[in-house]
């Protein structure tokens, strides 16, 4: 199995820009398809990015990375709208990337962003 912890999250203005981490260990990192899902309150949990594609709402504002020496993954976010509010989570799974959060059995805690008009 493979643990992943979330940090970067923050209180920040509409406009402003956060990096999001998620740090793994366990398993090795590279052997794991790894995406990055957010929820608000009141919504269905839904797909942000992984290192193949970024959800309609986040093209040309997010940007995700990874690290395999440091066993990190980042995700960019740029020019940060008030919608974009959510908890942020990264997930892994060991059967290739996909979109479907059901799908993926290994989660971080969750780090809170905060977008103020």
């Amino acid at each position: 199995q493979v643990q992943l912890v979330e940090s970067g999250g923050g209180l920040v203005q509409a406009g402003d820009s956060l990096r999001l981490s998620c740090a793994a260990s366990g398993r090795t990192f590279s052997s794991y398809a790894i995406a990055w899902f957010r929820q608000a309150p009141g919504k269905e949990r839904e797909f942000v990015a992984d290192n193949t594609a970024y959800a309609d709402s986040v093209k040309g504002r997010f940007t995700i990375s990874r690290d395999n020496a440091k066993n990190t993954v980042y995700l960019q976010m740029n020019t940060l709208k008030p919608e974009d509010t959510a908890i942020y989570y990264c997930a892994a799974r060991v059967y290739g990337r996909g979109t479907n959060w059901r799908t993926y059995p290994y989660w971080g805690q969750g780090t809170q962003v905060t977008v103020s008009s």
